[in-house]
């Protein structure tokens, strides 16, 4: 399960204006490489949308079927906001919907099923 925490409004090349959903999963334990103690966090993802923005304010805390998984892919270059270190980092998390037939049907929130994603299962996320 997901759930909808905030959206953002993004810039196509063509310089059209279009908004991102930020889709974050449940929480999760992890373990300090460092100290040896363990941290709560939660995957997020964007999805791109064609909601208006305000459509994109009233989905704000629905929840929806499907989890935010970590995919490789090409190396790119990302700099921690608390550290200023320059990491290159070989991975993006992205947002998978569940592919069984009643998950796609039952949404938290009736006003999403009005605005289904038309049956897409991977939605890759817009950093």
């Amino acid at each position: 399960m997901v759930t909808i925490i905030n959206y953002k409004e993004r810039h196509s090349e063509e310089g059209k204006t279009f908004f991102v959903l930020e889709a974050q999963g449940g929480i999760e334990m992890v373990q300090s490489k460092a100290t040896g103690n363990f941290y709560a966090t939660a995957k997020k993802a964007y999805i791109p949308c064609t909601f208006d923005e305000l459509t994109c304010q009233a989905l704000i805390g629905t929840q929806m079927q499907g989890e935010i998984a970590r995919v490789e892919c090409e190396p790119y270059e990302f700099i921690n906001k608390e550290t200023g270190e320059l990491l290159t980092l070989h991975h993006r998390y992205v947002y998978v919907q569940n592919s069984q037939p009643e998950a796609n049907s039952r949404m938290a929130n009736p006003f999403v099923e009005k605005f289904s994603m038309n049956g897409a299962h991977h939605y890759e996320t817009v950093n």
